[in-house]
């Protein structure tokens, strides 16, 4: 017998009794992307290599270590992606949609990473993202963070959830203060942790979110990233947070928060939670100024964010916060040949009648106790149940499952008054 196949580690199943759960967080991240003018973009998940290597950095953890990356048939390096906001950019440049125009666009799908799968953390993961292009003031700043800000709300657990915000200032001053960091810090290599001492000469601000107790204590004298600002980046900060504490968003400032990949100026932010044990993150952006150009298009400013999925739906379930509709609201019983025959035109007629009802239709014929069993286990709220009696008078039996309430015989339009509210719910 031939061993079975199973999923590689680290890309997991979404099973039927877990998706209504994502179907639900879904459904918020729609509405509320659309709330705030924002147009969804589908992009392939297969993009050339260089794209990533052009806007993540090649010494960064992701291109050195996590990327999916072969070269296809014709010999052409290709990787799975890793993150959306590359592609967006790539996608905006290639059709025309970023220069000179203003786009709020929004993604949701799966990315790849290579790494040690763990509790919310997967090879295949999903992630809901939100790319403004085309403003360069710091009102577009302040509206991506009030739609995440909008969307805790929406969930109930903005109680649950800090915000952490920085400036890197401009290119130009971030890169005297990494020259400034990396002086520092080179009075102490071999007291750093062995991943910072690899970091000191490609990214030292990486080292800023290092884990490593013995480096933290290090960067408690090192320089401070607002000391390098320049002055319209200072002035841009100054008017988000003038523009969130206006808008009631509460937030912590923490000039270690630079984020993992090179393309970020000026506004960098993570949401973070402590409901999952340690504490960890739960969606993270900021602006990126000069990645478009740096992918080929012309100069475009642009902030966004990105979210795991994983994580927030499980953040949600820990939360007890999701109650997703249920799967089938009604199961039709056809009982005796006429039944049978009459059942798929009955069924249709209500699907015509109800729209949104989630009707499971019994097939297989058998006894009223088997179908009975298999309506209960389905999960319907209701059992609609239709024999040779029902069918001449254009009656049906409705039995509730989940009450106690008395079953009744209904004819038509009362059977559609009856069922309209489980549409909704």
């Amino acid at each position: 017998m031939a061993n079975t196949i199973q999923a590689i580690r680290g890309m997991n199943d979404l099973l039927p009794e877990q998706s209504p759960a994502w179907q639900q967080v879904e459904a918020v991240i729609r509405r509320v992307a659309a709330s705030y003018g924002y147009s969804e973009i589908r992009m392939p998940v297969l993009e050339s290599t260089q794209l990533f290597k052009r806007s993540i950095g090649e010494v960064t953890d992701i291109v050195e270590k996590e990327m999916y990356t072969f070269d296809d048939r014709n010999g052409e390096s290709v990787t799975l992606r890793p993150e959306g906001t590359a592609s967006c950019v790539r996608a905006g440049n290639q059709h025309g949609l970023l220069y000179n125009q203003i786009q709020r666009l929004w993604y949701m799908g799966p990315m790849f990473r290579y790494e040690r799968p763990q509790k919310g953390r997967y090879r295949q993961f999903h992630q809901f993202g939100i790319e403004t292009f085309g403003l360069e003031s710091a009102d577009a700043d302040a509206e991506v963070i009030l739609l995440s800000a909008r969307l805790w709300r929406e969930f109930g657990i903005a109680d649950q959830v800090e915000l952490q915000l920085n400036s890197l200032g401009s290119n130009e001053a971030r890169a005297n203060y990494r020259d400034a960091l990396k002086n520092y810090l080179s009075d102490y290599i071999s007291e750093l942790d062995e991943d910072s001492k690899r970091r000191l000469e490609s990214n030292p601000l990486r080292i800023l979110d290092s884990k490593d107790e013995n480096t933290q204590k290090i960067l408690e004298g090192a320089p401070s990233l607002s000391e390098y600002w320049d002055a319209e980046s200072k002035e841009h900060f100054e008017q988000l947070t003038a523009r969130l504490e206006a808008a009631g968003i509460s937030y912590t400032l923490n000039e270690r928060l630079v984020r993992g990949l090179d393309y970020y100026n000026r506004t960098v932010f993570e949401w973070v939670t402590t409901a999952l044990g340690a504490q960890g993150t739960v969606c993270a952006g900021g602006r990126y100024d000069g990645l478009v150009e740096q992918l080929g298009g012309k100069a475009t400013p642009a902030v966004g964010f990105a979210m795991g999925m994983e994580r927030l739906v499980l953040l949600l379930q820990e939360q007890e916060k999701l109650t997703p509709r249920r799967v089938v609201d009604a199961y039709l019983m056809p009982l005796g040949e006429e039944a049978e025959l009459n059942a798929p035109r009955i069924a249709e007629q209500l699907r015509n009648e109800l729209p949104e009802l989630r009707l499971v239709s019994h097939c297989g014929g058998g006894s009223m106790k088997k179908q009975m069993k298999k309506a209960d286990k389905s999960g319907a709220e209701v059992a609609l149940i239709i024999g040779a009696d029902e069918i001449a008078q254009q009656q049906v039996t409705v039995k509730p499952l989940r009450t106690a309430e008395e079953q009744q015989t209904l004819g038509w339009q009362a059977l559609i008054e009856y069922l309209q509210p489980m549409t909704r719910g």
